[in-house]
């Protein structure tokens, strides 16, 4: 179903069967349908190709906290991959042995993806950043949403991702993706219990 805007009052939705009808802007319904996900970004041969044409990443929201999914997507992302990973962060000087940046306008050059751990309201500021700098593509991770960010980011040339974990998609792609995440490092042919 999407929504299509008819006057200030009401709102026309289009049913996934071809009909459609008029609802209160107000109503709850309304309400329900413009929160829907309706933007799709690039299927999995797309992410694919972005992963492997990339040299460098910008991690934004990047924190020096080994508890935080940042940290753990910055290690692996270093150990596990041919990147040049950049920290930024402009609360921390150093993360992961790495000097942290305070902008993505600091860095010694535009990062090909600019990985993005900052709250969903923050994401259209995070994206007239991506844009001033010139960098290609941002990638918002998993559990981040925000519908018209993406739609704008698009429509201004850039290319984006969006509730996906960058470390998750690499390890997939590469054959590193096991349960919780984490590459066991042993090979066996023994069955798993069940």
């Amino acid at each position: 179903m999407t929504t299509d805007a008819v006057t200030a009052d009401t709102v026309t939705a289009q049913l996934a069967n071809g009909l459609s009808c008029e609802l209160s802007a107000d109503s709850p319904l309304a309400k329900l349908l413009k929160t829907q996900r309706t933007w799709v970004g690039p299927s999995a041969k797309q992410r694919l190709k972005i992963l492997q044409n990339a040299q460098s990443v910008a991690i934004v929201g990047a924190s020096p906290n080994a508890a935080r999914s940042s940290y753990f997507v910055g290690t692996y992302l270093l150990q596990s991959s041919n990147y040049r990973v950049y920290f930024v962060n402009p609360n921390a000087d150093e993360i992961l042995g790495h000097k942290t940046y305070p902008d993505l306008a600091s860095l010694p050059e535009v990062p090909d993806i600019v990985d993005v751990f900052r709250k969903a309201s923050d994401i259209p500021s995070v994206i007239d950043e991506v844009l001033a700098i010139g960098a290609p593509t941002i990638w918002v991770q998993l559990g981040i949403w925000n519908q018209d960010a993406a739609t704008d980011g698009e429509s201004r040339g850039l290319t984006v991702v969006m509730d996906r974990c960058m470390k998750i998609e690499h390890a997939r792609f590469n054959g590193g993706l096991y349960l919780l995440g984490f590459n066991t490092g042993v090979i066996s042919a023994r069955k798993t219990a069940r």
